[in-house]
């Protein structure tokens, strides 16, 4: 596996390679004069290459720039990208999201892993894992910038002011590359967090997923369900919790291993009165998605009441996330009352009096919540499954299997089957397997790349956003909740999206600048 000893050894390579920046030369010297020479060089330059290929914190932060989450602190990097008022010179996040870290190393690791006295076999592997790594690397900085430089190559200096290439030629470059890699990798990894076949096409499939691709959409999905590797875990709420990682659903995640090189910030998501710091917090909007027990939306269910809003839902809201009246590590969740979870009785509760729940669904199981050893999931088989269905639907190709792969995901949850009587047309299905898509990945970072695949984030991501309701009391015997008014609810922010600008983040003027000038911004920044 990825493991401790590897992890170990690499931190020195790993440090050096990821303080050098986009227009220098990698490790030139030393990769010419002493490397690349036995199987162990290459094995640690590639297994240096999963180091930070993605971060569970950005996963779950994600959210809070879609209408599922908010990040109530500045300083996070997250909020003005969220509310529409990141600006070039304040970027948040979109500093360290603009980077080629990754991309340079794997560019330098595919220029020299041919000199490796290394098996065909062995080789052609490897260069399959770089190149899937790449290529996500790729696909991030794509669908978050748009036109972006793309190198495939180790640069000097003198050749590093690169112009922007247009997103088009950069997808279809993912494409090739994917492609290339899920033929050369194998269909069950050879050690734990290595990439695989699943693994490509499943990137392969959010490249066609973000151009619209359907049919595409459609075949790569197909050929994923066809592999026979993967299938639903059986039970939603604990599937995300380190006893179970790396099980049957997950298609590529990031390897933790708790105190050598643990995850660090589960406790970002956890109510303030158990030592969290509620940073990213579910909004209302997310909440409201949910359907209820009987599988139809809250505005259209019967066994729905306003008064109780929690009760006869959709099992994965409970599962994802903790609202008021919930035991949770021993006590009642209280948001509403004179408590350290009231919005504003300190600056780390909620300020939407909800907090997640999903990969914390008991902080006790872990023996610090602040260095944990749990995986955190990039992609599993519950996406595949929807954006198969979702595919067919754009395409108006529509047959049983839509219903079936839909129907998959709803009855692990316990939610009710659906049929064509139900959902007959395709506006219908289109509606479902959106609403299907946000519960079940809600947390997970893929809100925001729906919304704007979509063409919905303006209608979704303009004005006030609220939390839960606000006025009530809390039995804190029995967590029983009475709300006293149905309409007063926590305020959270302002939001703007300008349609035609916020699809895209600002390039960061930092990277302008060290570009001479070369790099151009987006429209509207």
């Amino acid at each position: 596996m990825l493991g401790k000893y590897k992890v170990l050894c690499l931190a020195g390579l790993v440090s050096m390679m990821s303080c050098e920046s986009l227009d220098q030369n990698p490790l030139k010297d030393l990769s010419e004069n002493n490397f690349w020479n036995t199987e162990k060089d290459v094995l640690f330059a590639v297994t240096g290459l999963y180091n930070g290929w993605e971060s569970g914190s950005q996963i779950f932060y994600m959210d809070c720039v879609s209408d599922n989450s908010n990040n109530d602190f500045a300083h996070e990097g997250y909020q003005a990208l969220g509310n529409g008022t990141a600006t070039a010179t304040n970027p948040g996040n979109a500093s360290s999201r603009y980077t080629y870290n990754h991309i340079r190393r794997a560019n330098w690791i595919l220029e020299n892993i041919e000199k490796a006295p290394i098996s065909a076999d062995l080789k052609k592997r490897l260069i399959a894992e770089v190149k899937t790594i790449r290529a996500y690397r790729y696909l991030d900085l794509v669908t978050l910038f748009g036109d972006v430089p793309l190198i495939t190559q180790t640069l000097t200096i003198d050749e590093s002011f690169v112009e922007r290439t247009p997103k088009a030629e950069v997808y279809a470059f993912l494409e090739k590359e994917l492609k290339d890699a899920a033929a050369d990798l194998p269909g069950v990894a050879t050690e734990k967090g290595r990439m695989t076949k699943g693994a490509a096409l499943g990137f392969l499939t959010r490249v066609y997923a973000f151009q619209n691709k359907h049919q595409e959409v459609a075949s790569t999905t197909d050929e994923i369900i066809n592999l026979g590797v993967y299938e639903l875990f059986d039970n939603y709420a604990t599937l995300f919790e380190e006893a179970n990682e790396g099980n049957s659903e997950v298609i590529s995640d990031i390897q933790y291993i708790q105190n050598d090189f643990g995850y660090g910030s589960l406790g970002i998501m956890m109510p303030n009165s158990i030592g969290g710091w509620s940073s990213i917090v579910p909004l209302q909007s997310l909440v409201d998605s949910y359907e209820a027990k009987d599988g139809l939306p809250i505005e259209k269910s019967a066994v729905y009441n306003a008064a109780q809003p929690y009760e006869n839902r959709d099992p994965r809201l409970a599962a994802t996330i903790l609202y008021a009246g919930v035991t949770y590590r021993g006590q009642v969740f209280n948001p509403l009352g004179d408590t350290n979870d009231y919005p504003t009785s300190a600056d780390n509760a909620s300020n939407s009096g909800y907090n997640y729940k999903k990969y914390i669904q008991n902080p006790s199981s872990y023996t610090n919540v602040w260095n944990v050893g749990v995986n955190i999931i990039v992609q599993r088989y519950a996406e595949i499954l929807l954006l198969n269905a979702e595919a067919k639907i754009e395409a108006n190709q529509i047959d049983n299997s839509v219903y079936e792969n839909i129907n998959l995901v709803r009855e692990r949850a316990g939610l009710p089957k659906v049929d064509a009587t139900q959902y007959p047309s395709q506006t219908e299905l289109r509606d479902l397997v959106r609403r299907e898509l946000r519960v079940e990945l809600a947390g997970e970072g893929r809100r925001r790349f729906d919304i704007i695949r979509w063409g919905i984030a303006d209608e979704v991501m303009n004005g006030p956003v609220y939390g839960s309701l606000s006025k009530g009391n809390i039995d804190p015997a029995t967590g029983v909740v009475t709300f006293t008014n149905l309409n007063d609810r926590f305020f959270v922010e302002n939001r703007t999206f300008e349609k035609g600008k916020n699809e895209y983040w600002p390039i960061p003027q930092a990277a302008i600048d060290a570009s001479r000038g070369v790099l151009k911004q987006n429209n509207g920044y």
